[in-house]
């Protein structure tokens, strides 16, 4: 890659480029599925390729390619530069001479790239096996799915920047349907780790079954304010609803409730939220950015105050300000945008079970459904199908089901009253968003 590099800036110099940079990034996905005792599918995926953008005659022009080669140079240079002539951009890019230092980290497990497809589908079948076994009612298991991601990033400009860095990880999805008479109920879960000996089959089948059995007889309860505990995967789904809000590129563009609150209560004095790059769990975890940045833990939301907004390199000479690292380039041949890395609520010292018996009656929320088509991630309003238990008396009265929860996310910030010390992550989306369970003082919620 070094002798590709230096080869492309050379012949890009005599084009009459004056600042370049690369950026090369690689993936190789596994993912297979068990179905019945029998693998259902499997898939190899590999992806990878470069990209290229220039400085010439004032103006940026881009170019990609996934053939990395000194046959593919002359295309990289003459589209970047044909690009260049026609783009139209009221806002100039700069490319990045490098940060001071960067945080010594790893996030590659020579381990776990060790670890054989077999053993990998072994583990699906077991899980699988483990979830019939624990009661007769399991009508399917409709989901056990293996995924793991290796991934490599290097990018390097004529000013100077030259970083490099691999990733990987394995997560677990587990699903399993329940049967009793003419109902059915379902309950999903998911694990995420870099220590692929760290996952139990039977652990993870007794949770799923558990719960989906813990469903049965569900019924909807009168519509009224409730005191709600958010559980802590429905609270992380939530925040990944809404993080864009953090975003100073969408505060810049109006599309953030968040303009003109720094250094304002956002939401309760008991509130932290902080975006850690190098948290060693975590799926987004990374030392630069997509623009070579350094990263480093940041308190976005600091005892209820909005302290930062997440911000790139543009975003940042706007408001004139450093870039807090969280430029986000989705694939090689992707545009810079804004994402957290790995964003979560700090939690607290309370257990799920302590919140539960604190309360004479609440709504424990296990599952938020419709979040694309039900929050507004720039009004912060949402109103979104529900399922969970209700709590009489400091324990699990009944399940719940077919209801609505509505409010609006920065509201709910400003009334959380206690917080658990359970972190859980959402995989869904950009970054990796994670919060402890919540209780809040009170949410509508529409049910009879």
């Amino acid at each position: 890659m070094v002798a590709f590099k230096e080869q492309l800036f050379k012949a890009g110099t005599a084009k009459g480029f004056t600042d370049m940079e690369i950026y090369y990034q690689s993936s190789q996905r596994f993912n297979t599925q068990v179905f019945k005792g029998e693998i259902d599918a499997y898939q190899i995926a590999v992806e990878g390729g470069l990209s290229f953008r220039g400085l010439i005659n004032g103006k940026m022009g881009y170019s990609y390619t996934e053939k990395i080669d000194k046959t593919e140079i002359d295309f990289l240079i003459t589209e970047a530069a044909d690009n260049a002539a026609v783009i139209e951009d009221e806002d100039p890019e700069e490319l990045f001479p490098g940060s001071e230092s960067y945080e010594d980290v790893t996030f590659f497990s020579d381990e776990l790239a060790k670890i054989e497809a077999e053993e990998k589908i072994n583990v699906l079948k077991e899980a699988e096996a483990e979830c019939f076994a624990l009661s007769d009612k399991v009508h399917s298991v409709n989901y056990c799915i293996l995924e793991s991601r290796d991934g490599e990033t290097f990018i390097a400009n004529t000013k100077g920047l030259e970083k490099q860095e691999k990733r990987n990880f394995v997560y677990i999805v587990l699903s399993a349907v329940v049967k009793s008479g003419e109902e059915f109920k379902s309950a999903m879960k998911y694990w995420v780790t870099d220590d692929f000996a760290s996952f139990s089959p039977k652990e993870m089948a007794k949770e799923v079954v558990d719960e989906a059995l813990s469903f049965m007889n569900a019924s909807s309860i009168k519509s009224k304010n409730y005191p709600i505990i958010l559980r802590n995967s429905a609270a992380a789904s939530l925040l990944q609803a809404f993080s864009s809000s953090f975003s100073a590129e969408n505060v810049q563009k109006g599309k953030s409730m968040l303009a003109g609150k720094l250094n304002e209560a956002i939401g309760a004095a008991n509130i932290t939220i902080i975006d850690d790059p190098h948290y060693k769990a975590g799926t987004a975890s990374q030392s630069f950015d997509g623009e070579g940045v350094a990263t480093h833990q940041l308190k976005v939301v600091e005892q209820g105050v909005l302290k930062t907004y997440l911000h790139n390199l543009k975003s940042a000479r706007k408001d004139g300000v450093k870039s807090t690292g969280h430029a986000f380039k989705p694939s090689y041949k992707g545009t810079i945008s804004i994402s957290p890395s790995n964003m979560y609520i700090e939690p607290g010292d309370k257990s799920l079970n302590e919140l539960i018996k604190a309360e004479d009656e609440a709504l424990l929320i296990t599952d938020l459904q419709g979040l694309h088509s039900g929050a507004d991630p720039i009004s912060g309003d949402f109103s979104l199908a529900a399922n969970g238990y209700l709590v009489k008396n400091g324990a699990i009265a009944r399940p719940v089901d077919q209801i609505t929860v509505a409010g609006n996310f920065f509201d709910l910030l400003n009334q959380v009253e206690t917080i658990g010390d359970d972190v859980s992550f959402s995989i869904m989306g950009t970054g990796y968003l994670g919060s402890p369970s919540l209780k809040i003082t009170k949410l509508s919620v529409g049910g009879e």
